[in-house]
């Protein structure tokens, strides 16, 4: 399952810069699992919109998955393909 969501986030990566930039949460694969503009409609996916975790750290939380300090096997491999990218999906997300 992991090769699968490696794949499917280098496609999104290969869409561009200018789209990682425009809207990296849907550009890296997020709102897959997050739902569009991470408000979730699958209770197994935490929402992760402002307006619904407004205590949410989300650079907070992609650096631990990305370093380890928390471990799930999805979001590990998908905070890593995030590296630079922190910041502007809490951006994106702090206007949903």
């Amino acid at each position: 399952m992991n090769k699968v969501l490696l794949v499917a986030a280098s496609a999104a990566l290969a869409m561009g810069s200018v789209a990682v930039q425009a809207n990296p949460f849907d550009a890296l694969g997020c709102s897959g699992c997050h739902g569009t503009g991470g408000k979730s409609a699958i209770p197994t996916y935490p929402s992760l919109a402002k307006s619904a975790r407004p205590d949410l750290d989300i650079v907070k939380e992609l650096k631990a998955f990305q370093t380890g300090a928390r471990v799930d096997a999805t979001m590990n491999a998908m905070a890593a393909m995030t590296v630079g990218q922190e910041q502007a999906i809490a951006d994106y997300l702090a206007g949903q």
